[in-house]
């Protein structure tokens, strides 16, 4: 929970930088539009470890705040952070509400209505959490439904005040205070009816006499509540939702200069992010059997160029035993296939694509790992084939090995902008990518550098396989129905 005050610029988009052993970006709030004082909705949880020294918080409270610098001679203003211990509800509410009569506080046309709802804190004060969309140029609105963990409502408290106040939206930044009503979780939790309709008083000044003044009453009410429970990552896995595999690496192994080069005393880059990121995902494969895909070479017999093909020669079963077995194929290809462009991407997450489209329904989740040097030769393609895998329950991780610029896999990473083709947008970020280079260990200790790889690499995946089922109402208490692989060929599984 941040807000700020005294900013010289109308526009700020804030970078929260972690302050560890090595400062890193941490978050990244909303923009808030032309405002000095702004309160920042969004919020950040972080673990705390009471054996180890954690510089974020330099306060032994709860609130904490500290002079802003950057520009020497200038008082660039405060930033202020408050922090709560979380509660370990996991509940999840979902409300609409309606307002009537409200307001009218534009000259020409209605108002533009919002609302901002506030959790008070265990001092006393009051903590932004959430803020609703404007609905235009009306005295009635309907807002849109909103789901909102009950943890950041109220901590799990449910008679702790929960303040909500009603402005219209000023293009300016300088909206308009309407009014503002109390209320509790365990209030709201009632649902729609009489409990839940909330009277906001306000003055009216009669233009034509301005010494008379009148009251006027407007009413806000709760439409719906629903509050389902927050599954998380473990849930599906105990439940025994299958997540499968698959691992394509793009190749004169012979020369040392190569990327492929076989070292006799090491592990070149491909084989070390295969073994980084297989040896943790494989142990939530039920049969730890993956395929395995290469692409961008010329392929025995008759040395044709594909994007697909088995690392172990057999299209019809191109899956491996453990990570062992990958490891063994791809070292076996590289004697016998020839480094060809283009490099293409689509085909092979097209390829994966095909299975996952075959079982949405959640009992399996498919995650393509891509290793490559950053030549990329259908960059269109795969932002569609990318946008297109986007609704599957699937997800694609690229790994960069060697010092080429990436400029091109941090764009079909959509962390900062999701990806689109032909005017569609992604259904959700699916598309996880990172340097190799930016986790070796400068002593040259490969399994730190494994390590460090494989947690950043892996961080997203349960986050994106949570939004997948949520996004289709899969709960995984749900018994998911035993997997039998499309007539395709056997699958790739990513």
């Amino acid at each position: 929970q941040f807000r700020y005050q005294g900013f010289y610029w109308s526009l700020y988009d804030l970078i929260f930088l972690l302050a560890t052993e090595v400062p890193s970006k941490f978050g990244r709030t909303e923009v808030i539009d032309n405002t000095l004082n702004p309160d920042f909705v969004r919020k950040y949880i972080l673990d705390y470890f009471f054996e180890e020294k954690q510089n974020l918080l330099g306060s032994p409270g709860s609130h904490l705040e500290k002079p802003l610098g950057g520009i020497p001679g200038k008082n660039c203003g405060t930033i202020i952070l408050t922090a709560e211990e979380l509660g370990n509800c996991r509940d999840c509410a979902t409300m609409q509400f309606c307002a009537n009569k409200l307001d009218k506080k534009d000259f020409f046309g209605r108002s533009d209505p919002f609302m901002m709802f506030y959790r008070s804190n265990e001092d006393g004060t009051f903590t932004i959490c959430h803020k609703t969309e404007v609905v235009k140029n009306t005295l009635n609105p309907v807002w849109q439904p909103f789901t909102i963990p009950v943890r950041a409502l109220c901590n799990g408290d449910y008679d702790r005040s929960i303040k909500v106040e009603v402005y219209d939206w000023d293009r300016d930044g300088s909206h308009d205070f309407i009014g503002e009503f109390t209320t509790s979780y365990r209030e709201l939790s009632r649902g729609q009816s009489q409990f839940n309709v909330y009277e906001m008083w306000f003055v009216l000044i009669c233009w034509c006499k301005p010494s008379v003044l009148c009251c006027s009453i407007t009413q806000v009410t709760l439409l719906s509540f629903l509050v389902e429970a927050e599954h998380t990552f473990l849930d599906y896995i105990k439940a025994g939702y299958g997540r499968k595999y698959t691992q394509s690496p793009s190749w004169n192994p012979s020369q040392s200069t190569s990327l492929h080069y076989m070292n006799p005393y090491q592990m070149n880059a491909y084989a070390m992010a295969l073994k980084a990121v297989g040896e943790i995902i494989q142990d939530y494969d039920s049969d730890k059997m993956f395929p395995a895909l290469g692409f961008g070479a010329k392929i025995p017999p008759d040395g044709r160029v594909s994007h697909e093909f088995p690392l172990n020669g057999n299209v019809d079963n191109p899956y491996c035993n453990g990570m062992e077995g990958i490891l063994e194929a791809y070292h076996e290809s590289l004697k016998t296939v020839q480094l060809y462009g283009p490099t293409n991407f689509a085909p092979v997450i097209n390829h994966v694509a095909r299975y996952a489209a075959a079982v949405q329904d959640g009992s399996q989740y498919f995650v393509l790992l891509i290793i490559t040097d950053g030549v990329i030769s259908d960059m269109a393609q795969t932002k569609e084939a990318i946008v297109n895998a986007a609704k599957l329950p699937m997800s694609i991780i690229i790994v960069g090995v060697g010092q080429a610029e990436f400029d091109a896999m941090v764009e079909l990473d959509g962390d900062d902008v999701r990806i689109s083709s032909r005017g569609k947008l992604a259904e959700r970020d699916i598309v996880q990518f990172v340097p190799f280079r930016d986790y070796m260990d400068r002593t040259g200790n490969h399994v730190l550098s494994m390590a460090r790889l494989a947690k950043d690499v892996l961080a997203e995946i349960p986050d994106q396989l949570i939004l997948y089922m949520k996004s289709r109402g899969i709960k995984p208490n749900q018994t998911p129905p035993d997997y039998s692989p499309p007539g395709l060929s056997p699958t790739p599984t990513v």
